[in-house]
């Protein structure tokens, strides 16, 4: 049986405000297989994004761990959980985060560059063709539909290969058939690279097409969070 990818325990994030404490999330626990798909779903405000964030390392929890790949997040230093996350963890945001000043080649390149890697361009190139921009390599960003956009954006994730890939919202800013499209690739990239996808959505449709889902309801998780047997021997 694997080990889970990801395990969440405990997981609380409270913050301040003008009436004193303010809690996101309360005692949040579940596990994440290897090569398993996860919804994680709710209204608006119950703290699905904040807990992707906290996946991801981008936010710390108030309380609570998370074992990323057999290693506890929040023991590590800011620095080394930029290393940890570089070279495990993918992350598409529904704003795209592409940098301006550099073109879609250079966008996806820049993941790699950091890792040291030889083979940035090429690799980077490969993707982009994997994604149907093979002909938009040199256009900047202001130049590229939402779409192509978030297909950059998919193709910097994925070009790392990591081993968890967590998008917020991923086709929020598209149209229908555009973000139809950009989820088929992400389906699809997920099940050739053996890559965990975690997505926060509002969309019905693209939760059902996950393995299971986890509702959050005002920071609490509402529904069985056990991975299925199915995803728990697999891989």
């Amino acid at each position: 049986m694997s080990e889970p990818i990801i395990t969440v325990s405990r997981i609380t994030k409270q913050v301040a405000d003008s009436t004193g404490s303010l809690t996101i999330l309360h005692e949040i626990d579940f596990a994440l297989m290897p090569r398993e798909t996860v919804a994680i779903v709710g209204a608006s405000g119950s703290g699905k994004s904040t807990l992707l964030s906290i996946l991801a390392g981008l936010d710390t929890p108030s309380s609570g761990s998370v074992r990323l790949a057999g290693t506890e997040l929040f023991t590590l230093d800011e620095d080394a959980r930029a290393a940890l996350r570089a070279q495990k963890v993918g992350f598409v945001f529904q704003s795209f985060q592409l940098l301006a000043n550099l073109t879609a080649l250079e966008n996806v390149m820049l993941p790699l560059e950091l890792m040291g890697r030889n083979d940035a361009r090429a690799a980077a190139t490969e993707m982009l063709r994997r994604v149907g921009l093979g002909e938009r390599l040199g256009h900047y960003p202001k130049v590229l539909s939402g779409g192509e956009q978030q297909r950059v954006a998919l193709a910097r994730a994925f070009v790392v290969r990591p081993a968890v890939l967590l998008a917020d919202e991923p086709t929020g800013s598209l149209d229908f058939a555009t973000g139809e499209t950009v989820m088929a690739l992400m389906f699809e990239l997920n099940r050739e690279a053996g890559t965990t996808l975690v997505l926060v959505t509002h969309d019905n449709g693209i939760a059902a097409r996950c393995d299971r889902q986890l509702r959050i309801e005002a920071g609490r998780l509402v529904q069985p969070a056990d991975a299925p047997a199915a995803a728990a021997t697999s891989a």
